[in-house]
């Protein structure tokens, strides 16, 4: 299962949104640096509406829906790269996941203390990316040493490596994350093997107080973080306030619509950062739905229906024959299986199909 990590500097409110997200308090939320050691970890189901209108459809009970990994990594510190503030382990932790959610601080409180003093959330990205980048640079460079040697006796794979690595420093050198680089895709997997912490993708979720959840628009923290992060790092920014989301945890679904109601707001932003996750991950859903249960499956983007298949069973992908398939739109416009059958929308797909987010599957397989 793919992992996201969260990540920032210390007492931005990461274990704090960790809890949330989880729907736990695993995660010890204190007012000091390096309250986390070790990394949480926990499973986070994906809001999905889409399950609640087929559940209806398929007049079950029983619904299942998408989760992802998520693990709350401690607070890293400038100078991490260089092993303070215990860095070279937590830069391992963000190593093993596969993107990041970088959580910045977007409201004043003199009661929770910041790391540099002051709060200035455009310097506080740059001081976490610095350090990712500096520990890609010390890296590359150490594999291109190795690396360098093959190339010289005419090694194909290493000449190849090697270009690869080179232009690599080059863009690390600039200030550039490995991700903001543009290397193909052939480039990328010469360098996979790395796991370069720049170039894992990124989603950066700006922390603000409750008061401003429903104005986050105007706040000038959020707007200078949404402008950095676009210009700079091509990345994506949500809003959550992960003190809200922590008095969450406890209310049944009407009190928390109600309290969120209450404070002008719609949604959860923690909703909002799952689903945005889940996305950047390159991960996308399918349904199956029926008396027994509505179920949300998982693949990547591109999969195939006898790989989709194959998350079910693997038997499932082995005998593959065919997939019942109907979108979710249409299956909604039309009410039931049937109505979409007739309408010519319910349709049969072979192995070459590839499946997109929201279809509601059916597979015939033959072992």
């Amino acid at each position: 299962m793919l992992r996201a990590g969260i990540v920032g500097l210390p007492n931005v409110g990461k274990s704090t949104l960790f809890n949330a997200v989880t729907r736990t308090q695993k995660a010890e939320a204190a007012n000091y640096p390096f309250c986390t050691i070790d990394p949480n970890v926990g499973m986070v189901t994906v809001p999905d509406a889409r399950l609640e209108a087929l559940r209806a459809i398929a007049k079950t009970q029983v619904v299942i829906p998408a989760v992802i990994e998520f693990v709350d990594i401690a607070g890293l510190v400038q100078g991490a790269s260089q092993g303070e503030g215990l860095g070279n382990k937590f830069l391992t932790h963000i190593r093993e996941v596969d993107a990041i959610v970088q959580v910045v601080r977007c409201f004043e409180d003199a009661d929770i203390h910041h790391v540099s003093g002051t709060v200035d959330p455009v310097r506080d990205i740059e001081v976490i990316n610095t350090e990712l980048l500096l520990a890609d640079l010390d890296q590359i460079r150490k594999r291109t040493e190795r690396v360098a040697k093959d190339a010289k006796r005419g090694d194909k794979a290493a000449q190849a490596e090697l270009t690869v690595l080179t232009a690599l420093e080059a863009g690390l050198d600039t200030g550039k994350p490995a991700l903001a680089l543009g290397l193909s895709a052939e480039d990328t997997a010469l360098v996979a093997h790395l796991c370069l912490l720049t170039s894992k993708p990124t989603i950066f979720a700006c922390n603000v107080k409750d008061s401003d959840l429903a104005t986050a628009d105007q706040n000038p923290y959020v707007a200078q973080v949404r402008d950095y992060v676009r210009t700079h790092l091509a990345c994506e920014a949500v809003v959550i306030s992960a003190q809200i989301e922590s008095e969450l945890i406890d209310l049944s679904p009407a009190d928390a619509e109600a309290f969120l109601k209450d404070l002008g707001v719609a949604e959860s932003g923690v909703g909002s950062l799952i689903r945005a996750t889940y996305h950047l991950l390159g991960l996308r859903t399918y349904f199956t739905a029926g008396e027994k249960e509505v179920r949300a499956w998982t693949i990547h983007v591109g999969d195939t229906a006898p790989r989709a298949a194959g998350v079910i069973h693997t038997d499932f992908e082995r005998g593959f024959i065919k997939a019942e398939t109907v979108a979710y739109e249409d299956l909604i416009a039309c009410g039931s299986v049937a109505a979409a059958r007739e309408k010519g929308l319910y349709r049969m797909e072979g192995k070459e199909y590839v499946v997109a987010d929201g279809d509601v599957l059916l597979f015939k397989f033959n072992v």
